[in-house]
C-alpha cells in the first residue's frame, strides 16, 4: 500500500490547482480536527478507499490539502477538516461605557471563561473560546453570570478562521484537547469560593443543568 507523505498543494490558496482539478474526480478524506493534528494516520475517503499519511514529524495536514493527484487517472485526493463551532462573545458595546464597567464587565467575562479552564483569543473587541463541550452547556455558563454588554451565539469554525492568526487558529482548533476537564467529564463547572466551609461548585450536565455541592 502507498504511504502518502507530501502535501502536493491546496485547492483553498491555489488558482493553479483549482483550474488543474476542474474536470477531475476528486476523493475527500473528511477529518476531525483532533484526527487533524497527527502527522501520521490512516486515512478512509469518502468512496472507501484507505490513504496511510505519513509526514514529517511535527507536520500536520490542512483543510484543503492534496495528497494525491494523477492526470493518468484524472483523480485527485483532497483533505477536508470539519471544524468545531466557536463561541465568538462580542465586546464591541462596551467602548461607551465608563472605564469602571469596562474593568468590571471584563472581569467578569474572565471569571466566567476561567472558572471552566477554556482557552480563548482576543481579537480586538472579540473573544473567541473553542468548544470544549457541548454548546448548550457552554451558552448556559455564560447566562448564567448575567455579564451585560456583550453578545455572544456559536460559529462555524470555518467562519472565523479567516479573522485568525496561524498562531491564533493553533489555539482554537489545536491547542484544546480531550484532557480539558469539562470536555473530558462531559460537563462545565463554575466555583464559588466559599472560605468559612470549604468550595462549593456548581457544576452543568450535557443537559445544561446545573447541580452544586460542597467540599
Amino acid at each position: 500500500m502507498e504511504v502518502y507523505s507530501e502535501i502536493l498543494g491546496n485547492v483553498n490558496n491555489s488558482d493553479d490547482w483549482n483550474h488543474k482539478l476542474q474536470n477531475v474526480e476528486i476523493e475527500h478524506i473528511f477529518l476531525d480536527q483532533w484526527a487533524a493534528q497527527k502527522s501520521r494516520l490512516l486515512a478512509k475517503g469518502d468512496q472507501g478507499n484507505e490513504y496511510p499519511i505519513a509526514l514529517k514529524r511535527g507536520s500536520q495536514v490542512t483543510d484543503g490539502d492534496i495528497i494525491y493527484y494523477s492526470p493518468k487517472d484524472n483523480k485527485a485526493v483532497v483533505i477536508k477538516i470539519e471544524l468545531n463551532p466557536v463561541l465568538v462573545i462580542d465586546l464591541s458595546d462596551l467602548v461607551t461605557k465608563s472605564p469602571e464597567d469596562i474593568i468590571r464587565i471584563t472581569v467578569e467575562l474572565a471569571h466566567a471563561i476561567g472558572n471552566q479552564h477554556w482557552p480563548a483569543v482576543v481579537k480586538g473587541t472579540t473573544v473567541y473560546v473553542p468548544l470544549t463541550v457541548t454548546e448548550k452547556v457552554m451558552l448556559t455558563v455564560i447566562d448564567t453570570h448575567h455579564i451585560e454588554g456583550i453578545k455572544y451565539q456559536f460559529k462555524k469554525g470555518q467562519e472565523v478562521i479567516s479573522n485568525l492568526e496561524p498562531q491564533e487558529i493553533r489555539k482554537l482548533f489545536g491547542g484544546a484537547s480531550h484532557e480539558i476537564h469539562g470536555f473530558e467529564h462531559g460537563h462545565a463547572h463554575s466555583h464559588n469560593h466559599s472560605h468559612s466551609t470549604g468550595h462549593t461548585h456548581t457544576h452543568y450536565d450535557e443537559n445544561g443543568n446545573p447541580h452544586t455541592h460542597t467540599h
